[in-house]
């Protein structure tokens, strides 16, 4: 166990800032070099966060500084470049933003690549350190929702921005049972074009090992949440059993109601509530193997296949046996199967996002 470990974050726009100043706050890291491709931008975040070491080669700072941790949150068409690049710097753990990867047979790439070499990884699904999110996890586990037999998730977002995110709670609300099989449609092209590629609308059911189903919309079609004003918080993630429900909305509180009680509260996404203990949980898993993140690879690899395993059924028809036990360019599949046409909206506020 070190007293310090050392960190370099590749990428320095919104959420590497994120990153590097949460790493910087924790006492048990050492924010030892900085990346980005955009100079001036690395030259600011460099001098703002007092950081000698910089580069805009993510590899040649990764092997100058040989850090224990190499954290990247960088656009996600370059996510199995930069895991060979921390694995090769000797970083015990590397922490990635979500999607895991654009594909699957890049998700198996990575997942086989930190198999190999025993490197330790963490996806950014932080937004479970949020109190709203805490406090459904705690209704679901104290017993007073009676048998769960749904999770379910919406968010006006589109794909890669946004299902990971929805998979990932809907998981940890059932108690992260595997998956067996989905079954998805999806349409509209218009975000298939954008850096985080995606159709407009996808969504569909998932069955997991232990009976319990789960419903998730993501993108165009998704439902308004009126509870929450700003767009990219629309999102409702919830579980029913059959004594009552309760649900977070990501920019809105959450709520709870059942036979023995009903409350509610509030909460919104806060990245400087969220990020601390994300960044803490690296240190104590770093410090005992034992303690093991709760955003490890694992557990996002498994969301990651349900999210591939949707986008194959959207294209393909029918249903989609998990675990999936070979890679596929699924957004190829989707760019010949999608129909023609404009996407049909469930809100006006959405036209912005998705208007051809």
């Amino acid at each position: 166990m070190k007293d310090r470990y050392r960190v370099v974050v590749v990428g320095a726009g919104k959420r590497g800032m994120h990153h590097a100043a949460a790493f910087q706050a924790n006492p048990r890291f050492e924010l030892a070099g900085l990346c980005d491709i955009d100079e001036a931008r690395l030259d600011a975040a460099a001098a703002k966060l007092g950081v000698a070491a910089k580069s805009q080669d993510a590899r040649h700072l990764a092997l100058s500084v040989r850090p224990d941790v190499f954290c990247f949150c960088t656009l996600p068409h370059i996510r199995a470049e930069m895991v060979r690049a921390g694995i090769e710097s000797g970083a015990r753990l590397i922490a990635m933003e979500k999607p895991v990867a654009l594909t699957s047979a890049e998700g198996l790439e990575i997942r086989d690549l930190l198999q190999r070499s025993g490197v330790k990884a963490v996806v950014s699904h932080q937004h479970r350190y949020g109190e709203h999110y805490r406090k459904v996890k705690e209704a679901v586990a104290s017993g007073n929702l009676g048998r769960i037999h749904t999770v379910y998730g919406t968010s006006t977002g589109w794909m890669m921005h946004m299902l990971s995110h929805l998979i990932d709670y809907a998981r940890w609300f059932n108690d992260d049972a595997a998956a067996e099989w989905v079954m998805a449609q999806a349409s509209g092209r218009v975000k298939m074009a954008d850096v985080h590629p995606s159709p407009d609308y996808i969504a569909g059911f998932i069955h997991f090992s232990n009976g319990v189903h789960g419903i998730l919309e993501c993108g165009a079609g998704a439902p308004d949440v009126p509870e929450v004003d700003y767009w990219w918080r629309k999102c409702r993630i919830g579980a029913q059993g059959t004594e009552g429900f309760a649900e977070v909305l990501t920019g809105g509180g959450w709520r709870m109601v059942s036979k023995q009680v009903s409350c509610s509260g509030g909460g919104s996404m806060n990245y400087d509530l969220d990020m601390p203990p994300y960044i803490q949980h690296i240190a104590d898993w770093l410090d005992d193997e034992r303690q093991v993140h709760p955003c490890h690879f694992g557990s996002a690899y498994q969301g990651f296949e349900i999210m591939m395993a949707f986008c194959r059924s959207a294209a393909q028809g029918g249903q989609v046996a998990l675990p999936l036990t070979s890679g596929a360019n699924e957004l190829e599949m989707l760019k010949t199967s999608l129909p023609q046409g404009e996407v049909l909206l469930s809100m006006p506020a959405s036209a912005k996002e998705y208007a051809a």
